[in-house]
């Protein structure tokens, strides 16, 4: 396993869950890695990730964490943490397929509500964070 595999990995099945999720694409336009200048509002960002070892004495392990970021123009919050209520339910202790790696766990780590100062300041963003160990199949 190389450092940035699992992130890639990790990242590429966070990304499958939320855009086969009804209920996520119910409330948003769309989930990116990289958004696209005629986006809509309210849609789900894949951010910033980090990995680090996870060992054990018989194998291999990563830790990663994974923020998606949550944008909404709805005036108020309301929107966004629906969106964020969905999105821990896809994610928080919930089995996850990652291809070519075993899933140990997922767990939900914090979530923050943030109001962008640039006028109009109707700009709602929710970043929520996800721990995601895994480890190297046995055999």
């Amino acid at each position: 396993m190389t450092a940035p595999m699992a992130m890639l990995l990790v990242q590429g099945a966070l990304y499958e869950r939320m855009k086969d999720s009804p209920d996520l694409m119910g409330l948003v336009t769309g989930v990116y890695d990289q958004v696209p200048e005629t986006a809509a509002y309210p849609y789900v960002v894949l951010g910033e990730s980090t990995e680090t070892p996870d060992n054990r004495l018989s194998g291999l392990g990563r830790q990663t964490t994974h923020t998606l970021h949550i944008w909404s123009r709805y005036e108020g919050y309301a929107q966004a943490l629906q969106i964020l209520a969905v999105v821990v339910a896809l994610f928080d202790h919930q089995p996850l397929t990652v291809p070519g790696l075993h899933h140990v766990g997922t767990y939900y780590e914090f979530s923050q509500t943030l109001t962008d100062p640039e006028p109009p300041g109707s700009l709602r963003h929710v970043p929520v964070r996800f721990r995601v160990r895994t480890e190297q199949p046995s055999g």
